[in-house]
This record gives structure tokens, sequence and C-alpha cells, in this order.
């Protein structure tokens, strides 16, 4: 058996909460943990009468599942209701606290609980993704042969942190995080209820305080229940009535700040430096504007933020307003030269005028054919008149004859082919109606026709 630090039955782990009281010091977030389906608010689409998952849980015909979501969706309330409804041998441990020998020991329990009583095993990890591959390789053998029923959680996207093999093996199943209305509702019923809550406590809430911490939780149901305890503990006592107030001013001195959703080196990384870029791509300042607010808020490097702009600048820019490119650039060495927070509005100076700046790829475009010609075309070798010849053998052999001097030519164009044989006529750059790119293409066009006429 597993010692009682990493692994617990049932009611070891999870207690009666329906035939116990809880203790008074546990934190309110715990107290009104769901302790029926009834109780949860905020995954309908999972888990509202007849869906599927709900169904698999109440038949105890649960098989392995991994429950994806941020922080507060209740991953680990469902955890605890499955507990409480199965009839099967329940362990849980984080992945926090255990380790690969700890996992071993799990798999040997739950082999044995099947051959000597027929009975399964269901297995709850919190915070798979801490497992490293290896780690989660040992979970394999005992899901295939039906040893264990494996519930993972994570607030990692499972396609990047969890083995591929266990992921093929288990239904991925999301929680969204709660919306304004669902939070609302748990701290509604926290105030209420006099017996796991708050509704005993001599304290006047304000509505609209409720739905500050609401809006701050960030559709985090563990947060807003904290933040809630928090600002009744310390709420200022009214001397008449001897009991506490709670308001929007006091509510936002608690909570200092909003504390924003981000992990830097997970999907929501990545999400966000997608929507700041798509945004800025379609021309729209404000949306742009806000999701850099929320990296830069975040804790964000502003290097990569700058990074991303001068990419930006060229990839989607381009020659349709080339100062694009230069006010990026700009914007990187003035965060590197007088760093954060100060820096934040030159990455806002060059997010609007990206944002606003006529927009063309065809730069972006023309690479991406160079470059896939350059790769699988046969590399033909530079035509000789474009060779230079710094000696008299070179000479001899013809480099850099019938090569034409730009600058000696009739409006310093040359009827000259430049592009190897092979790919002579390709057009690569392309420019487009807009920005200063109208006028690049009126001049390709104009020298265009002056190469047509002389070599005519």
């Amino acid at each position: 058996m597993l010692s009682e630090d990493v692994t617990m039955t049932t009611g070891d782990l999870f207690g009666n909460a329906g035939d116990q009281p809880h203790e008074v010091k546990a934190p309110l977030a715990d107290r009104m943990r769901p302790r029926t389906f009834e109780e949860l608010v905020g995954q309908d689409t999972l888990l509202a009468p007849g869906r599927p998952l709900r169904v698999a849980i109440e038949r105890d015909l649960l098989q392995s599942i991994l429950l994806w979501g941020p922080p507060g969706t209740g991953k680990t309330t469902l955890a605890r209701l499955i507990a409480h409804i199965t009839r099967a041998h329940f362990i849980s441990f984080s992945a926090v606290l255990a380790g690969i020998k700890e996992i071993k020991a799990v798999m040997a329990e739950a082999e044995l609980a099947r051959r000597q009583m027929g009975r399964r095993t269901i297995l709850f990890v919190d915070e798979i993704h801490r497992f490293n591959k290896a780690q989660q390789d040992a979970f394999l053998p005992r899901v295939e042969t039906g040893d264990i029923v494996l519930i993972g959680a994570t607030t990692e996207n499972p396609s990047f942190e969890v083995n591929s093999a266990l992921l093929s093996r288990s239904q991925v199943y999301v929680l969204r995080p709660l919306s304004p209305e669902a939070t609302l509702d748990i701290l509604r019923r926290a105030l209420a209820d006099a017996e796991r809550g708050l509704g005993a406590e001599a304290i006047d809430v304000e509505p609209d305080a409720v739905e500050a911490i609401a809006r701050l939780a960030n559709g985090d149901a563990r947060t807003a229940l904290n933040l809630l305890e928090a600002a009744v503990m310390v709420a200022p006592t009214d001397p008449a009535s001897h009991r506490r107030h709670l308001d929007v001013a006091f509510v936002a001195q608690v909570a200092q700040r909003r504390m924003l959703l981000y992990d830097k080196n997970g999907e929501e990384h990545y999400n966000l430096i997608s929507a700041l870029h798509k945004s800025m791509r379609n021309s729209d300042p404000d949306a742009a504007m806000y999701w850099l607010a929320r990296m830069v808020e975040a804790g964000e490097d502003p290097l990569f933020i700058s990074r991303r702009l001068v990419r930006f600048a060229s990839e989607d820019i381009g020659i349709a307003d080339p100062q694009a490119l230069v006010v990026a650039v700009a914007a990187k060495d003035a965060v590197h030269f007088i760093g954060m927070p100060e820096g934040n509005t030159a990455l806002a100076q060059a997010v609007v005028y990206l944002s606003t700046a006529p927009k063309s790829n065809a730069l972006y475009l023309g690479y991406q054919q160079a470059a896939s010609d350059a790769l699988r075309a046969v590399a033909e070798p530079v035509p000789l008149h474009l060779r230079n010849a710094p000696t008299t053998l070179m000479k001899e052999l013809e480099y850099g004859k019938g090569y034409r001097y730009a600058h000696e030519e009739r409006d310093a164009v040359a009827a000259m082919d430049c592009l190897p044989e092979g790919l002579r006529g390709r057009k690569y750059y392309q420019p487009t109606e807009r920005g200063f790119e109208k006028e690049i293409k009126r001049r390709l066009d104009a020298w265009e026709a002056i190469k047509a006429r002389r070599k005519a």
C-alpha cells in the first residue's frame, strides 16, 4: 500500500461530505465544494442530465478520461463526485507529490484488487501533465489490461503534455472557464448557506460587490470564493449595527489587481500572441491593444512580443508601408533601453501603427515561392553575365560577359535576365494595390515594359 500522503481510499481522501461536518478552519472554497451533480454549475455541456459523461458516471461505466481545463473549473470536484458514486476501488494522488515508485505501487495494488476481488480500480491523477513521458508510460499496461480506469486532470493542453499512447486510450473532456453568471451563482450560494458558507455571518454584501468578485475571478470558482472569504473576514464593521459591510470599493482594495490567467510556457501563451497577430492583421487596433495588455500585464517577456511585432511588420505589411519595420524595431530598442513597465507604451505605439498600416503579404508569399524553387528546382549555376571576373582566367572563361551596367542605361534599366535559365519569367514578388506597394507596382510595370521594348 502507498503511504497516506500519496494515496488514500475514497473515504480517506474525500471523507463523507454529507455525514461529517467540515472543520471550522477549512477554506470556504473547500466547504462549498459541490457534493452532488445538482450543486455543480458551469459545465452543463458535459454534465447536464442525459449527457454521456454524466450517464457513464452515474451508471459506474466510466472509462479512462482526461479532464482538461483552467484552474477552478471543477476537475477535482468532478473526481470527488465520481469517488462517491463509484463502486470501484478509488485511489487518488497528485503528480506534484508522487514519483515512479508510487506509480508502480498503485499499479501493483490495482492488479491485486482485480485478481483477488474482481474489482476494478479508478485512479485519479491530479496535474497529470507534471509527470514526464516515462512516468506516464507506467500507466499504459494497466490501462490496456483494464486493471485501472485512469482519470487525469490537467490545466495544460493534453496534445502537448500527455503521452500520445495514453492520449489515444483516453477520452478528453474540456472544462470551460465559468461564465460570470455561473460564478455569481456560486458566490450567492456561499453567502446564503448558513451551514457550509457565510450565511451565519453578520455581514451585508452589496450586489455590486458580488458581481465585482465574479468578474475578478476570471472564470475560476476557487479564486472567487477565496476572494469573497478574504473580503468578508476583514470587512469594516458598522458601529451602530455591529454588522460588517462589503462594497465594491473594499473588494477592489482586497483584490489589489486582477490575476490574469496566463502560462508563458503553455497554450494560453500561444493563444494570446495569435490573437494579437490576427487582430493587427485585420486592422483592429482596439482588439490588438487589448491582447497586448493581456500579455504585458500578465508578465509576458516584452522582447518576445517585440520579436513578433518585427516579424509581423515584414510578413503582413512589408513594402505596403516600409516604415512599419522601422517602427517595430524602434519599439524593440525602446523596450530594451528603458525596460518595463515604461516600455509598455512603446509596444502599444507599435501595435497601433502596425494595426493601422496598409496590409500586404506579397513579400511573405514571394519569399515562400522563391524558397520552394531554391529547395526543389535544379540548382542551376549563376549565369555567366552575372559573375564577377577578378582574374584573367575568369575573364577567359567569359565570366561577366554580356553584363550591362544599369546606370549606363536609359532609365537605369537594362534588358537583361537575372534568373537562371530554367526559372526565367518567374514572378515572386507581386505587389498589391495597397499603400506604397501601389507605387512599387507602377514602377515594376513600367520597367517591365521598357525591358520588353528593348528585347524586341
